[in-house]
């Protein structure tokens, strides 16, 4: 994954930033970024206003759109080139790679399938196991799906091989799963 390094200036300093690019299989992550980005750089406010009916500063609005033109290749800089604001840029982009409301069903549902199938084998570690579940969980929640924590927990417990089963049992005895985070 390539990214662009831009300047910007905090507390009289200059700091990197370097903008993740966009690919097809990244969305999530790279949403998640340049959100922080553009809040860092105080311009998040044109993509998402607080309040719908806010007038951008044209200046503030033209920030965020260069911004969101950082971190995109060739192909989808050219496709939404015609959007006049850094919002109606967002939109485009978040329905492009996250699909219609139908297509973000079928793929939570997907998801969801591989969740509840997902086991740990013999040989992997507790870590990796839980960066597994974790990222089927975010992507989850970034297509709008609401997954408690509980749930999480309860599914790592069950997802375990035997040679956890007497930790497993014992915070099941002695836990209460159902306020967890």
């Amino acid at each position: 994954m390539s990214a662009t390094d831009v300047k910007g200036k905090v507390g009289g300093g200059s700091i990197g930033l370097s903008y993740p690019l966009l690919s097809k299989t990244n969305y999530t992550t790279w949403a998640l970024k340049m959100k922080v980005y553009l809040q860092a750089q105080g311009v998040w406010g044109a993509v998402k206003p607080s309040d719908e009916k806010a007038v951008i500063e044209d200046k503030v609005d033209k920030i965020a759109l260069a911004m969101l033109y950082q971190g995109l290749p060739e192909e989808l800089l050219l496709t939404i080139a015609e959007k006049s604001t850094a919002k109606a840029a967002w939109d485009a982009l978040k329905t492009m790679c996250q699909g219609a409301d139908r297509f973000k069903k079928a793929k939570v549902q997907t998801l969801k399938s591989e969740f509840e199938s997902l086991n740990m084998r013999e040989n992997e570690q507790l870590d990796e196991f839980y960066l597994k579940l974790n990222s089927l969980v975010s992507n989850m929640r970034a297509l709008g799906e609401e997954v408690k924590e509980s749930y999480v927990v309860k599914k790592l417990l069950r997802a375990v091989p035997s040679k956890f089963l007497q930790i497993v049992s014992t915070l099941e005895q002695f836990g209460d799963l159902e306020w967890v985070l």
